[in-house]
């Protein structure tokens, strides 16, 4: 499992119209995305961080995000309201454990 992760920080008072615009329609997840999260600072509004769970390699990850440039797109809707981005990866998920 692997983890693509970005912080950025926004443009102020732009985090939900950016999360709007970055947020993939729920009928265009590729294959292999298992989970979208993006989450707000609670001490910074204007810092927030996307991550998504996909279930395959790097090579099938990269395929996914370049299958008909849907990414792409999105980063290119959002680019208005990035102010700067911090951390930007993907990562091997080590642990993956749910705590009832």
């Amino acid at each position: 499992m692997l983890c693509a992760l970005t912080v950025r920080k926004v443009k102020p008072g732009t985090a939900e119209e950016f999360i709007e615009n970055f947020r993939p329609p729920d009928d265009e997840y590729p294959g292999g995305w298992k989970r979208f999260f993006a989450i707000r600072n609670l001490a910074d509004e204007n810092e927030v961080i996307t991550f998504g769970l996909f279930d395959g390699d790097l090579d099938q990850l990269n395929a996914s995000q370049a299958e008909d440039n849907k990414y792409e797109d999105r980063i290119n809707a959002v680019a208005p309201f990035i102010e700067s981005t911090g951390t930007s990866g993907v990562f091997e998920v080590l642990v993956d454990q749910s705590i009832d």
